[in-house]
């Protein structure tokens, strides 16, 4: 009886709901307050408003209110999806509908539609599943009167207008589909029909942020400092909706948002390896065999000493199978594939039209960036991940892993790194007039530094060196630094002579610099009075003495090459290695990258973050420094 009347009660509810113009919803399993509130085109808030319990409670078979508005709004475009094309996909041991949905950027109901079966038996090793491949056309979608046109404001970019609205950036673009990177003022965009005052105001006195893929509240705290807690307090409705890609979150005005990296430790996935499966690698190098007389021993010796690249592929690719052998020992098996690219546009066409890289689980290299780049844009449509070793990607699309952290993300290392000394200290910044802005930056993280400028002659030239006289009571006793920002050989000279000569027990003089490029590499340049000076400077990798080291990777490098291993083959282990464990410990790549996540081998280490719009990027960098004429990590 008490069923009957709650179900009477239930009914005359929607008929009165139906005759003010508001529709019903039944909950189903899995459904969320932000799922049906997307199928409806309203917005959370609205569904609250008419239904406060659905706040602490949302059970199956619920029935919801859902509301509609008054504003006409005209009918945006929207992506549909046409097959156009099936990829025949083999099922392996322990993949899932979840993780081959994943896999292809298809949806797991799409799969269903084209496999029958699926709907009533379970996915098993060995089927060949059809996977559609879809294009997407541009329609005209009525919507129910749920949003609204919003005119973009001076200074207003996505993150503003999606958080004044009180949705994701992913969202803003799914209701705008033909929105472009840039928001102009004036522009007109379909907007959440919310009412004004429920209209979030972006106050200067606060930071914002946007969370990016996988990003939880402990990541948060590493990256940015705050807690949850905070988080929570100062994001109303936080806690009920959680953390979601693309969400603005106001946090403190003192927080910076964008290159805060701090220590973390570092993760031993060889402790972690849940996937078995074979590994399935490509290697694309620029051997450029085609340019070597193979008949010719000498001939063969004298390319590798003389030709850069075909030195640097080599090298690498020795590391990369002391690498895979390493990992073998772990019970990670590798089907490696090498191809030559012979740094040619055509070669690399050639690779591309004739190899089906889909079931790849990753692709390293090519080594230079325009190459790189014409193989990572037709590698995406497949999501197939795709590493750059040393250069810097043009484009860092969805499936690119950037292993080589930027210049910006260095420069704001060593500097974190002085701002976390407790020690006081006296700032001082040398720099010639190209290095300005680098030298303006650093007096914007140091107030207090002392900037000092090369001179200049007669005719208003940069000169490239300052007297003795610009560093008369520059110093004071205690701890003194000293940045150099100069790409000048002879200008590097004269300052480190000239500092060195300053240094002493009273005044400490430490040398640092943002950016150790070649000028601190020169003739002119001593070695003695780098290490005299502590000479500080943000790395991507650390320097290891070979000589003494005693590692595995070293060991087995000179039992078979009966020579140390450089960098680049160093290079090439380490890479190498963090990619097998990571696709052995976790679904896919994707899956095993993000920034809870540190790992080092014998001179790189790498914890990726992920850009919210593109790839992934690398943001462990070593901090080190000269210690009596060797390069030590500083601590």
């Amino acid at each position: 009886m008490k069923k009957l009347v709650v179900v009477i009660i239930v009914l005359l509810y929607s008929a009165t709901a139906m005759a003010q113009g508001y529709k019903t919803h039944k909950v189903k399993k899995g459904e969320t307050i932000e799922s049906i509130a997307k199928m409806y085109m309203v917005t959370p808030f609205d569904i609250y408003a008419l239904n406060p319990d659905a706040k602490t409670a949302l059970d199956d078979n619920t029935v919801l209110i859902i509301p509609d508005t008054k504003v006409k709004n005209e009918a945006p475009t929207e992506p549909v999806k046409e097959v156009v094309s099936f990829k025949t996909h083999k099922v392996k041991r322990k993949e899932t509908l979840f993780s081959i949905s994943q896999k292809y950027s298809v949806a797991i109901e799409d799969i269903k539609k084209y496999n029958k079966y699926l709907y009533s038996e379970n996915l098993r090793k060995g089927d060949k599943i059809k996977i559609p491949k879809f294009k997407t056309i541009v329609s005209q979608v009525s919507l129910t009167n749920t949003i609204k046109k919003y005119k973009v404001l001076p200074k207003e970019g996505k993150w503003r207008v999606a958080y004044k609205f009180g949705i994701t950036v992913p969202e803003l673009e799914a209701l705008n589909p033909n929105l472009g990177e840039v928001l102009q003022p004036g522009q007109e965009v379909n907007v959440p029909n919310i009412s004004n005052n429920e209209e979030k105001t972006v106050e200067e006195t606060y930071n914002y942020y946007t969370v990016l893929k996988s990003e939880g509240y402990m990541a948060l705290n590493r990256k940015l400092g705050v807690t949850q807690e905070e988080l929570e307090s100062l994001n109303p409705g936080l806690k009920e909706s959680g953390l979601k890609l693309g969400m603005v979150l106001r946090v403190p005005a003192n927080v910076k948002t964008d290159y805060v990296v701090k220590d973390i430790a570092n993760t031993d996935l060889s402790k972690e390896l849940t996937n078995l499966n074979t590994k399935k690698i490509a290697l694309m190098l620029p051997y450029r065999t085609n340019r070597i007389d193979v008949d010719s021993i000498e001939e063969a010796k004298k390319k590798i000493r003389t030709d850069r690249l075909l030195s640097v592929s080599l090298d690498f690719h020795a590391g990369a199978l002391i690498a895979i052998d390493s990992a073998k020992r772990l019970g990670i098996s590798t089907h490696l594939k090498v191809y030559d690219t012979r740094n040619q546009p055509s070669q690399i066409s050639e690779i591309l039209s004739s190899s089906d890289f889909s079931e790849y689980d990753v692709v390293v290299g090519p080594l230079l960036p325009k190459n790189f780049d014409r193989v990572a844009a037709s590698l995406k449509k497949d999501n197939v991940p795709i590493v750059s070793p040393y250069s810097m990607p043009e484009n860092l699309y969805d499936n690119v892993f950037q292993t080589v952290p930027s210049s910006e993300l260095l420069a704001e290392t060593i500097v974190n790194y002085v701002k976390k000394d407790s020690v006081q200290k006296h700032i001082v910044i040398i720099a010639d007039s190209k290095h300005k802005n680098i030298s303006d930056k650093l007096k914007g993280d140091f107030p207090s530094a002392k900037q000092i400028y090369s001179r200049k002659n007669k005719k208003g030239e940069e000169a490239y060196f300052i007297y003795q006289n610009d560093l008369v009571n520059v110093f004071q006793n205690g701890n003194n630094i000293v940045f150099l920002e100069t790409d000048n050989e002879g200008f590097a000279s004269n300052v480190i002579s000239m500092i060195n000569g300053l240094n002493d027990a009273r005044k400490e003089i430490i040398l640092m610099t943002t950016n150790k490029n070649r000028a601190f590499e020169g003739r002119e340049i001593s070695n003695y009075h780098l290490s005299n000076l502590k000479f500080h400077y943000p790395s991507v990798n650390k320097t290891t003495d070979i000589a003494t080291a005693d590692n595995a990777f070293i060991r087995t490098y000179r039992r078979i090459y009966n020579v140390s291993p450089n960098r680049y083959a160093v290079r090439g282990f380490d890479l190498t290695m963090d990619l097998l464990l990571r696709l052995a410990s976790g679904d896919d790549l994707y899956k095993t990258s993000n920034s809870a996540i540190e790992t080092e081998y014998v001179e790189n280490k790498f914890r990726y973050s992920k850009k919210l719009f593109g790839g992934y990027y690398n943001e462990a960098v070593y901090v080190v420094k000269y210690d009596n004429l060797t390069i030590v990590e500083a601590k």
